[in-house]
């Protein structure tokens, strides 16, 4: 029963049936971007169509989050500098952004929503640039609209009925089961029906999967990828439960990202989301943001503290009959074990806070918990040499 119910909306939602309606400026910027032949000509022509659209993109264009050079005082000179694709891409990211609402409605967040997605494409976008796996400014789209099947699930089922569903975020895994069991779909699938309605490229319909792919290779595009590590970062603003280093350990995995890879882009992210938010028109709070982050960090660091000390004091402990057979060689072992596994970690949280310190005013709150962090992560150094002196 439900299987049929759920065949019915996705074929209402194909169709454009409850959809927020996007500009005409992007459904043009779409048809344009399966035009090989078109000029950036006709892309300034389109954007020109609308004057809040232009103004925010030169206003995109000479921020940080593009790339530098002498200011764009023109659309055309945008384009020439940025590049048709980034413009493109970006024009239209603003454009889908206004096809939706501000602020909250009933249990719905657009604004902490809409915060979340922007993250995700900043990272998306960052992790594309210093992998080269997949174009940036796609990477960056794939982020933003990762879970744009939520707000349309609930204009569609949800509104109006607040004690039906509590709806969240985190963990993707339980939401997505927890929604089909309930309303017979999920916002996955939602998403991936409203973007092919809104003929977007195939390859970011793809990142609507459920289940991201491990990785690129075989054939296979590196956007989902990009999507789950996106998603990963993204639950430590979101205050999930996930660590502060399965990020790190997952852009290695995944893309063979070392620590300064990560280091960078999260130092790009946080450098470069307050413009981003102004053109997207987006609330976000830098500095809470940092906090947040280095909270995940502190707790990291404490974890690492626990096993370090924990493990160090086993020498003080009486002997066993067995140990005192095997010699030292148990104990030493232990403390090598030990010590391999909390060397990686310790130098991911440590080199992000020597990073983040170094960029910060140093008066400021985030400057100083910065400090207060980077000295701990260099008492934990100096106690994990101690122990396989």
């Amino acid at each position: 029963m439900q299987e049929a119910a759920a065949e019915k909306i996705l074929k209402k939602l194909q169709s454009g049936y409850c959809l927020p309606p996007l500009s005409a400026v992007a459904l043009s910027l779409l048809e344009l971007a399966s035009d090989e032949n078109a000029t950036n000509a006709q892309l300034v022509g389109l954007i020109e169509k609308d004057p809040s659209l232009i103004v925010r993109v030169l206003t995109l264009a000479n921020s940080s989050f593009c790339s530098e050079g002498a200011p764009a005082t023109t659309l055309s000179r945008a384009v020439l500098k940025l590049g048709s694709e980034q413009v493109r891409l970006m024009a239209l990211s603003i454009s889908l952004r206004g096809a939706f609402p501000f602020g909250k409605v009933e249990q719905f967040d657009y604004e902490l929503f809409w915060r979340v997605s922007l993250y995700r494409g900043l990272i998306a976008k960052g992790l594309a640039q210093r992998s080269g796996a997949a174009n940036p400014e796609e990477a960056f789209l794939c982020g933003l609209t990762m879970e744009i099947g939520m707000p349309i699930l609930f204009d569609l089922l949800i509104k109006g009925q607040p004690e039906q569903f509590d709806l969240c975020f985190e963990p993707l895994e339980e939401v997505l089961e927890k929604e089909r069991h309930c309303l017979g779909i999920d916002h996955r699938m939602t998403g991936a029906a409203a973007l092919a309605h809104w003929r977007f490229a195939e390859q970011i319909i793809e990142c609507q999967s459920a289940g991201e792919a491990e990785g690129a290779g075989q054939g296979r595009s590196a956007l989902p990828a990009l999507c789950r590590l996106a998603r990963l970062f993204s639950r430590i603003l979101l205050r999930a439960p996930v660590g502060f280093r399965p990020f790190y350990a997952e852009a290695y995995r995944l893309l063979g990202l070392d620590h300064e890879d990560v280091h960078e882009i999260l130092l790009s992210t946080f450098s470069e989301v307050e413009e981003a938010a102004k053109s997207l028109r987006v609330e976000v709070d830098k500095d809470k943001d940092i906090l947040t982050v280095m909270e995940r960090a502190n707790g990291a660091l404490a974890q690492i503290s626990s096993k370090i000390y924990r493990t160090r004091d086993s020498r003080k402990t009486l002997p066993t009959f067995d140990s005192l057979c095997q010699g030292e060689k148990t104990v030493t072992e232990t403390l090598q074990a030990v010590a391999h596994e909390v060397r990686n970690p310790l130098t991911a949280v440590g080199g992000f806070a020597r990073r983040l310190a170094a960029s910060l005013d140093p008066g400021s709150q985030a400057g100083k918990y910065a400090r207060v962090i980077l000295e701990e992560a260099q008492r934990l150094e100096k106690a994990l040499s101690g122990m396989t002196a």
